[in-house]
C-alpha cells in the first residue's frame, strides 16, 4: 500500500482553503442588494437560491408568495425612482421594457448599475432569461444547470402538446367598458396558446387590440381564455357571456372559459413549462 506524504494533504487543504477564500470574495464583491423588476426576473433569482439578496422588487412580482414581503417599487413601467433609491441598491435587474424613461435616467444619474434582461416568449427566450439573470447575480454555474433543467421541461411539454388537435382559443386581456381587449401575434399569450397545443383565434395583428363585435364572431373562438383576477379587473362569467359578441361565439355558447394565474401563464420564465402542461389539460376538459 503506497503511503501518502503528509506534504501532499497539506498542500491539498491550502488548495481547498484558497478556494473557498475565492469563492467567499467573489460572493462578497458580487450585488448584495439588489431590485427585481418583473414577475420573471424575481422567479428566476428565487429558483437560483439567490433571494437572500434581493430588497425590493415591482408590482409584477407576486410570486413565489415570500416575494411580497419585499418593498414594492411601483408597477414595472410605472416605476418609483424614488421608492428604488430608498432601499440602496447596489444593482437592478430589470425586465425589457421597464420605465418610463425618466424614471431609469434618474436611476442612471444615481450611477446605479442596471441590467435589462431580455424579455421573449419562446422556449430559449426562457433559457435567456435565466443565463442573463444568472451572469448578473454572478452564479453563472447555477443558470446553467437551471437553464437546462427547465429547456428539459418545455420541450418535453412540446413533445407532450404537439399531437393535440388544436382547439380554437381567444386571450382576453380585459373588458373595460365593455371593450374586449385580446392578444394577438408576438405576445405572452399568442405563445402560451401555442405551446399548449392551441390555436389562437386572434388573427391578423400583433399585440393587444381591442376587437370590433365582428372581428369576435368571426374568430370561431371555442375557448375564452383569461387572467384569473380579483376586484376591479375581475370579470364575472355572466359579463363575459351576456357580451352579445361573445354570445354569438362557439365559446359563448358553450360557456366555455379557462381562467389562470397570470403570471404563470404569460411570464414566460421557470414556471411556463408547468403552466403550458395545465393549459393543455384545460383545453382538452373544457373543449370536450
Amino acid at each position: 500500500m503506497t503511503r501518502v506524504h503528509p506534504f501532499f494533504w497539506a498542500q491539498a487543504a491550502l488548495c481547498l482553503a484558497v478556494s473557498l477564500f475565492l469563492i467567499g470574495t467573489a460572493r462578497a464583491d458580487a450585488p448584495q442588494r439588489i431590485v427585481s423588476v418583473g414577475g420573471a426576473i424575481t422567479e428566476i433569482v428565487y429558483a437560483l437560491g439567490e433571494e437572500d439578496r434581493l430588497v425590493a422588487r415591482d408590482t409584477t412580482s407576486n410570486y413565489p408568495e415570500a416575494a411580497l414581503d419585499l418593498p414594492d417599487v411601483g408597477y414595472i413601467r410605472r416605476l418609483s425612482p424614488e421608492g428604488i433609491l430608498s432601499v440602496d441598491p447596489d444593482l437592478i435587474l430589470a425586465q425589457e421594457g421597464a420605465g418610463p424613461p425618466e424614471a431609469l435616467e434618474i436611476l442612471h444619474e444615481a450611477a446605479i448599475p442596471l441590467v435589462e434582461i431580455p424579455e421573449g416568449f419562446t422556449a430559449s427566450a426562457v433559457t435567456t432569461k435565466i443565463t442573463a439573470v444568472a451572469e448578473a447575480l454572478g452564479v453563472p454555474e447555477k443558470g446553467a444547470e437551471l437553464a437546462a433543467r427547465i429547456n428539459d421541461d418545455l420541450d418535453a411539454v412540446q413533445t407532450e402538446t404537439s399531437s393535440t388537435a388544436g382547439k380554437s382559443v381567444l386571450f382576453i386581456l380585459s373588458m373595460e367598458g365593455g371593450r374586449v381587449l385580446a392578444g394577438g401575434q408576438n405576445t405572452a399569450a399568442d405563445a402560451i396558446i401555442a405551446l399548449a397545443g392551441g390555436q389562437n383565434a386572434a388573427t391578423g395583428f400583433e399585440g393587444y387590440k381591442p376587437l370590433t363585435d365582428e372581428a369576435i364572431i368571426e374568430s370561431g373562438a371555442e375557448i375564452i381564455l383569461m387572467m384569473d383576477r380579483t376586484g376591479d379587473m375581475d370579470v364575472t362569467d355572466e359579463q363575459l357571456f351576456t357580451h352579445p359578441a361573445i354570445a354569438a361565439t362557439p365559446a359563448g355558447q358553450a360557456r366555455a372559459v379557462i381562467r389562470m394565474d397570470g403570471m404563470a401563464m404569460l411570464g414566460f420564465s421557470v414556471r411556463t413549462a408547468e403552466a403550458a402542461t395545465a393549459l393543455s389539460q384545460a383545453l382538452t376538459q373544457v373543449g370536450g
